[in-house]
């Protein structure tokens, strides 16, 4: 079955005037001249100290852009700051694709994604210059270009196709190898513009910037629709500094995965809504599994949690949920311009927002399309009301020897339902015996038991054993452990995948 998306559906959330401004263009240089003489005075970013205007970021990546004319596709290493903002702004409004490097690549990696992806230059941060060493030894001459450099030209943005190359953004999630996914000016505004629908308060917005540049959430929802928006940035700079930088800035929005917006509850229950600060009113949460708990427990600090569906393959954002606490299980309402097909269970898409393709990977591409349409891996329904919901990954897909298949994710959601467990994974074990079974382990949230007396540990087995017994037979677990400690996570702080059984 093919569902078809339209904009209007987002009308009644939004205010009618600011549902009007809602533009779509066709390139980030588009949208950029387009708001620019409305907001130029404006900040854009604050950063380690200081605050930089609209017109300010345009005149510092003025003088960025002479610097890249000579290339089509350049690299930028870099934490987050505002020269990172300014790198990129000049990169893709100066004609060339840019790859956003992790900062935390080593060296050798750093020289394998240049040579892989067809970077001609790399831009950097200063700071992160011993990452250079592979690439200066194996590539003397390779052009490497750093902040603190400056033409004393100016040159102003150059105009973009649509299907002009934009950004390559890593991808891989929880058990694949990393790719990298080739998103044009065409998918990153659509991702830009998506960021604007389901709620009300859209324009001139305080965000922070927690989440790293080089992830698709944090580039996209983050930074972009900030400055779409006209609305002020925030740089945090380092995570551990994420609530003070909260109590000085006031936020009005954050970005945030599901184990940040889990630990900001925790600390405001303990210490008060003030560790979110007085200001903020919508949590824009996603990149992993958001717990339906921490939708229905944030409107009692008077902050709305909402959450959402995308991949780094569709520029970010596919859907968002504007009634999240009368459908918490839901990922929400497909966004505009794209299709939706459900094949098998599985979820495939087309859309202005999806990937053109993996950059050096013909046959991740070969696997990634059948007939133009992308194959996502996750499982999914969409109920009565175009609601969508992910019921699994096929890749996590656990079958049994007596040919049952198990979605761990919808196992796991069952456990998931007290409000005492944070998170849960089921996967297959093999006991000494060779037999094969399911088991579970979970992370408490710890004060949500508080009011336990006794054995705690015992008090959560002896719930989820209850739950246990209403699964059908092939989807019981076998064992439970109750962990001590979090799971392992990727950078996108999604739960790492315990390897299959063979």
């Amino acid at each position: 079955m093919i569902y078809n998306t339209d904009r209007e559906r987002f009308r009644k959330y939004a205010e009618p005037e600011e549902f009007d401004r809602i533009v779509e263009y066709g390139s980030v240089t588009e949208m950029w001249k387009s708001i620019l003489p409305g907001v130029c005075r404006l900040t854009a970013i604050e950063d380690d100290g200081k605050k930089y205007t609209f017109a300010k970021l345009e005149d510092d990546a003025g003088h960025v852009r002479p610097l890249l004319r000579s290339y089509k596709r350049v690299g930028i290493l870099a934490r987050n700051s505002y020269g990172a903002v300014c790198a990129y702004l000049a990169a893709v409004t100066g004609g060339c694709a840019a790859l956003i490097l992790p900062p935390q690549l080593p060296a050798d990696a750093v020289y394998g994604c240049c040579m892989k992806f067809g970077v001609e230059a790399l831009i950097y941060d200063p700071s992160l210059s011993d990452s250079l060493a592979t690439v200066k030894a194996a590539a003397p001459s390779f052009p490497l270009i750093s902040f603190d450099d400056r033409s004393e030209v100016y040159a102003p943005a150059v105009d973009a196709a649509p299907s002009d190359p934009c950004v390559i953004m890593f991808t891989g999630g929880t058990t694949g190898k990393s790719k990298g996914a080739l998103l044009s000016h065409r998918a990153v505004m659509q991702g830009t513009v998506n960021g604007c629908y389901g709620y009300k308060g859209v324009f001139g917005q305080r965000y922070m910037l927690i989440l790293p540049l080089s992830h698709v959430f944090g580039l996209i929802r983050n930074l972009m629709t900030s400055l779409y928006t006209g609305s002020t940035l925030f740089i945090c700079r380092n995570n551990k500094d994420m609530f003070r930088d909260i109590a000085v800035f006031r936020p009005t929005v954050l970005v945030l995965v599901p184990a940040l917006a889990e630990m900001a509850l925790s600390l405001s229950r303990k210490f008060g809504k003030n560790m979110l600060g007085p200001d903020l009113r919508h949590i824009i949460c996603g990149a992993a599994a958001v717990s339906p708990y921490l939708i229905t427990e944030y409107p009692k600090t008077g902050v709305s949690l909402l959450a959402g569906y995308g991949l780094t393959e569709s520029a970010n954002l596919v859907s968002g949920n504007p009634e999240s606490l009368d459908k918490p299980e839901s990922v929400g309402i497909p966004y505009p311009n794209q299709q939706l097909r459900i094949e098998d269970g599985e979820l495939w898409l087309k859309g202005d927002n999806m990937m053109d393709r993996y950059v050096g990977d013909p046959s991740e591409n070969e696997a990634a399309f059948t007939d133009g349409w992308f194959r996502t891996g996750d499982l999914v329904r969409i109920d009565e009301d175009g609601f969508l919901y992910i019921t699994g990954r096929i890749k996590e897909i656990i079958v049994l020897p007596n040919g049952e298949n198990v979605s761990p994710a919808e196992v796991e959601a069952h456990f998931n339902e007290p409000d005492f467990i944070r998170d849960s994974q089921v996967f297959e074990d093999v006991l000494p015996s060779g037999a094969h079974i399911l088991a579970l382990e979970v992370v408490p949230r710890a004060e949500a038991l508080s009011g336990v007396l006794g054995d705690v540990k015992a008090f959560i087995v002896s719930r989820l054993e209850e739950i246990n017994e209403k699964l059908p037979p092939y989807q019981r677990v076998s064992r439970i452990t109750v962990r001590d400690s979090d799971f392992e996570r990727t950078p996108s702080m999604k739960i790492k995948r315990y390897a299959k059984c063979k």
